[in-house]
């Protein structure tokens, strides 16, 4: 293919510049950038890998997600320095968040833009159909730009089938060095249009990408029941205050969501020490032992806390306490019903009681710390809880839901029936406690969830006490703490705050952005949906 130059981007309000990035086939090569001194191809397949891969990277890494959702929904605990967990926020992690989703998104632009140019879309459909990769591009675009309007708020945003000037992110002329900061109602309601086109544009039968593609499997009906379940996902998170969402409700299920695990979406890592997944480079790479289960987390499981009976996903989400790192790593572990085994981190303990708490408390289970762990963007089990949802908290799909996250895990079939057989009855709460559940290494989706409905109801609260059955450090095996949180919060933060030099850089209209949103730029302004 001709080298390609782009100009320089201004891709958000920091006001940086930057080139495209892009990569060949897979994993491989991941850091090539495709307009240096010497590149004579872009691969649009190796551009969408590498794209995803680092949508993963910015979303679902020990700083990315393990110092900021990963606690604060309390899937886990930090075992050494617990300060964030109680929300003191490191300003660093959001600031990479929201620059790393701008330059993954830059990436998706390009895939579009090698398609839609006269002088590139030939060479380019070399690589897949035309038509499926743009609209897997404008479908990822989608998924990116989600994540980030349900972190921030109103942000700068991009839309491929809509000139609104209030969209000025990933100009490509460069003379938009200050971008407006659209609002949420805006993106949310062009994220689901965008999401309809795509669907709509698919076509089947025809591959995504011809070879390479690690998200969708070359699969055009897999990517398309994709777009539709996604649109369900943001159309249900808004439909309290946009009208329109329940249409797009109605559409999304009529065009065909997923019905099975087989059309669950997700990133799978390899089983190779060169491209490991995020938690694995985390606890075997980097050698850190931060991360435990937490005691909410496992007492909620055991039947414990809440009132729900004992989950079977237990111990396919934590390792028993005799096991230490290396036993996970090389799976030498033995899963056991013994419930004495599985005792989690105390969630929100101060760093001087950690040392004490953390012997014989559970890390996660090989099933999350493995090298080929495949990280989901989204899968059935959420499906069947949205379908839930919106029959009125149907009992069937609620019951579905659980069902199919337990068969995704690997649960036994007979402990399937018997669990499903001793749920309480479909209600908000327990849909959404349960919805919690599967959710589980998927921490901004649960963020997103807890703000807008207050569900799962099983979170410790500031300044709440707990007892935990911990062995420390009181003979009785017991320890009671209080949860006391710092910056003032009586319960989770509502957003991530913008980049700290956005008021510098962009002041104008980053402090528009604030005033729409009802401001200040702190952890507890809420967005449009936040209705707990």
């Amino acid at each position: 293919m001709k080298k390609i130059f782009k100009p320089l981007v201004a891709v958000l309000s920091l006001g940086l510049t930057l080139l495209a990035v892009s990569c060949t086939d897979g994993f491989e090569d991941a850091n090539i950038n495709g307009n240096a001194p010497g590149m004579t191809d872009i691969s649009s397949n190796g551009l969408f890998n590498n794209a995803n891969k680092a949508l993963i990277n910015a979303s679902r890494g020990d700083f990315s997600s393990g110092r900021i959702a990963l606690p604060w929904v309390q899937y886990s605990a930090q075992r050494n320095y617990t300060e964030e967990d109680r929300f003191q926020y490191r300003v660093g992690t959001g600031n990479s968040f929201y620059l790393d989703h701008y330059l993954i998104a830059q990436d998706y632009r390009t895939i579009l833009d090698l398609n839609t140019n006269p002088a590139t879309v030939g060479q380019t459909s070399a690589y897949g159909n035309t038509q499926n990769q743009i609209a897997a591009a404008r479908i990822m675009l989608a998924y990116t730009f989600c994540e980030l309007t349900d972190t921030f708020g109103d942000i700068p945003y991009y839309s491929y089938g809509n000139s609104d000037p209030d969209f000025q992110a990933l100009a490509l002329d460069g003379k938009i060095l200050k971008p407006k900061f659209a609002t949420q109602e805006k993106i949310y309601t062009d994220l689901m249009k965008e999401l309809k086109e795509a669907s709509a544009m698919i076509v089947l039968g025809q591959p995504v990408f011809i070879k390479g593609d690690l998200l969708f499997g070359n699969n055009a009906a897999k990517m398309q029941i994709f777009a539709n379940s996604l649109r369900l996902r943001i159309a249900n998170r808004v439909k309290s205050v946009i009208p329109a969402a329940a249409v797009h409700i109605t559409e999304a299920i009529a065009a065909g969501v997923m019905t099975s695990n087989a059309d669950n979406v997700g990133l799978k890592f390899e089983n190779t020490d060169v491209y490991p997944s995020p938690m694995y480079v985390s606890h075997f790479v980097r050698n850190r032992d931060d991360f435990g289960v937490s005691n909410t987390f496992v007492d909620l499981l055991k039947g414990t806390r809440g009132n729900f009976p004992v989950d079977p996903r237990l111990q396919k989400y934590a390792a028993p306490i005799s096991a230490d790192l290396l036993d996970i790593r090389d799976k030498t572990y033995v899963e056991t019903a013994d419930l004495s085994q599985y005792i989690g981190m105390p969630y929100g303990i101060t760093t001087s009681d950690a040392e004490s708490q953390r012997p014989n408390t559970s890390f996660f289970s090989y099933n999350i710390l493995k090298k080929d762990y495949t990280e989901i963007l989204m899968e059935y089990s959420e499906v069947e809880f949205l379908l839930s949802e919106n029959a009125g908290w149907n009992d069937v799909n609620y019951k579905a839901g659980v069902r199919a996250s337990m068969e995704k895990w690997g649960v036994d079939n007979a402990a399937i029936t018997a669990y499903i057989a001793a749920l309480p009855a479909a209600s908000q709460a327990n849909v959404m406690n349960q919805k919690y559940i599967a959710l589980f290494m998927q921490p901004y989706e649960a963020w997103a969830e807890y703000r807008r409905t207050g569900f799962p109801d099983t979170l410790l609260k500031p300044n709440q006490t707990y007892t935990t059955n911990n062995l420390f450090p009181t003979p009785n095996g017991t320890f009671i703490y209080t949860f006391e949180a710092l910056n003032g919060l009586i319960d989770l933060p509502t957003r991530l705050q913008y980049p700290t030099n956005s008021a510098q850089l962009n002041g104008v209209n980053y402090a528009a952005a604030v005033t729409s949103m009802g401001g200040p730029d702190n952890l507890t302004t809420k967005l449009i949906w936040d209705n707990n």
